[in-house]
Order: C-alpha cells, then structure tokens, then sequence
C-alpha cells in the first residue's frame, strides 16, 4: 500500500523531485509499455493539461467524478496499473514525443513547481471532473508517485 501523501507538504514535493533526479533515460520499466523518456513528457503533459495550457478530451462520468476519485485520492490502495491515457498526453499518440531527456525532465520539476505554487487555477481533470485544491494536491503527487513506481523509483 502507498502512502497517502499530498504535495501540500513540501517535503514531498522534494521528495518527488529528488526521485525523479535519480530517473535515467536507461531506467527499465516494471510494468507498462512508456519508456522512462515517454513518462517524464507524459508527465509534464499531464501537468499542462490540467493547468489549462494543453488540451485533454474529456472522459469522466458520474462513476468515474464519484467513485472512482474518492478511491484514487483517499485511500491508500494503489493505483492500477495499465489504465489507458488520454490521447493528447499519451507520449505515442498525441502527446509529446521524447527530444533531450535532461531538458524533458527538467521541464516536469518547472511544472510541478508551478503546480504547487499558491494562487495556481486548475481546469478539469479528464476523468475526475472539478476538484478541489486539496483534491488536486493529492493527484499530483499520487499521478507522479506512480509512474516513478513504474520505473522502481
């Protein structure tokens, strides 16, 4: 089971920086088909979208605004693995594709700086609707937590 951690601490917005420091391009995954190159540009992807600055098609439901983010944002169950991306921040589809790993990586720390930073207005997440402030805290760093997991991190 994962901790149940919000980037409202600072400490784990380092954290998460400091494991994202010690991502290689070279890193192998444990499951899932993104290189470690794709899930850093998936990443900051993810981080544009729901900032506003990049598009995401919307895909969330009653089920999906209710059920499914009360799972993901409070309790400490895992998240799944394999659940599909959206297309415009799927690395392979219709999202960024890989240029200079440093520079890519990079630019996910600049955004999750950002991110956290007071005052931030968020958009709507695709499949979990409106949220809160405390709500989006949770995401991020659950959304990040798990695709560094993804690379043993």
């Amino acid at each position: 089971m994962r901790p149940h951690k919000s980037l409202n601490a600072a400490g784990n917005i380092d954290e998460l920086i400091d494991r994202l420091s010690r991502l290689q391009s070279t890193t192998p995954r444990k499951w899932g088909t993104m290189t470690a190159d794709e899930m850093v540009c998936h990443l900051a992807d993810s981080f544009q979208a729901v900032l506003g600055e990049r598009p995401a098609s919307p895909v969330d439901t009653w089920f999906s605004r209710n059920v499914i983010k009360w799972i993901a944002l409070h309790t400490s169950l895992p998240w799944p693995q394999g659940v599909p991306t959206r297309p415009e921040i799927d690395p392979r589809r219709d999202g960024t594709r890989p240029a200079d790993f440093e520079r890519d990586r990079t630019k996910v720390v600049e955004l999750l700086r950002r991110f956290v930073s007071p005052g931030t207005r968020f958009g709507r997440h695709p499949g979990f609707g409106a949220m809160t402030r405390d709500e989006w805290m949770l995401w991020g760093y659950g959304h990040v937590d798990h695709h560094l997991r993804q690379f043993g991190l």
